[in-house]
């Protein structure tokens, strides 16, 4: 494989979320000579999306996500609110020219314990948010999360739940590949190829840290922990994925208090080293 040099990399503003405004963010990695960012929505309405992607398109940025969408079970019931919001969604990735819409889909639902229910509720969310994004030209992007979060965050936990749902919807819906999701699946290469380079439609790199002591904000630099970050980049890009190699890292005890300019750094050096 080829060493991943900087114009391949992407910082999905996430990783300095705690530093930097997306302003700031989007500077940053283009002083750095990354490739691409990826915002998330939050950020992105408080800048504005119109001078975001002036910004971002001035800074010869691309765009490998826009996190996210989702969040179906979230009132209980694919509720106009919910159905409206990822609309939204969708015209935010359409204006910044994401390369695709992100979504972290929902957990059971609000004093719920019918995993079946939730899980039937987000495919109709997807299946009414994928006919939208079609008229916008946007892709839609399933992020299987870690089991530790089908309760709270998303019921669809591996890539073969998410590829199921893709068989049914049809075109226009993929795969974001998180590395700190799917590393633990035994079926994760089979899994892979099984998506194809058409639904590998975002990668994503961090790593799990032994110990883990926070379950949403304690993810690891690329090399501190147990992923074999370069097994599964090889897997991805043997199946013929070309998109940016994506750094999200949650990280309040550690990489959220440190230099931001160290943060893009040390991600280059890791990189290129290990990954």
């Amino acid at each position: 494989m080829d060493v991943i040099t900087p114009e391949r990399l992407s910082l999905n503003t996430a990783t300095t979320r705690a530093q930097w405004t997306l302003d700031k963010a989007i500077d940053g990695a283009a002083r750095h000579g990354f490739g691409g960012v990826s915002p998330w929505r939050d950020q992105l309405q408080a800048l504005g999306v119109e001078k975001a992607a002036r910004q971002i398109s001035e800074a010869g940025l691309a765009v490998s996500g826009l996190c996210r969408g989702g969040w179906y079970t979230a009132e209980g019931a694919l509720t106009q609110t919910v159905i409206d919001d990822n609309r939204r969604a969708v015209d935010e990735a359409a204006a910044i020219g994401a390369a695709c819409l992100v979504m972290v889909v929902g957990g059971l639902a609000p004093r719920s314990r019918d995993l079946e229910g939730a899980r039937a509720m987000i495919e109709e969310g997807l299946a009414t948010t994928l006919d939208y994004a079609k008229t916008a030209g946007v892709k839609i992007a399933i992020e299987p999360l870690h089991p530790m979060y089908a309760a709270d965050r998303a019921a669809v936990n591996t890539m073969a739940q998410a590829l199921d749902i893709c068989d049914r919807l049809g075109d226009g819906i993929g795969l974001a590949a998180d590395v700190y999701h799917i590393w633990w699946d035994p079926d994760v290469k089979a899994q892979i190829a099984r998506a194809g380079k058409e639904r590998l439609l975002a990668f994503h790199l961090c790593d799990w840290l032994v110990p883990t002591t926070d379950m949403l904000n304690d993810r690891g630099m690329m090399g501190d922990g147990v992923i074999d970050i370069p097994d599964l980049r090889q897997a991805v890009e043997a199946e013929g994925f070309a998109g940016l190699n994506e750094v999200e890292i949650f990280s309040a005890e550690n990489w959220w208090k440190r230099d931001p300019d160290d943060v893009l750094e040390t991600i280059i050096a890791r990189a290129a080293g290990w990954c």
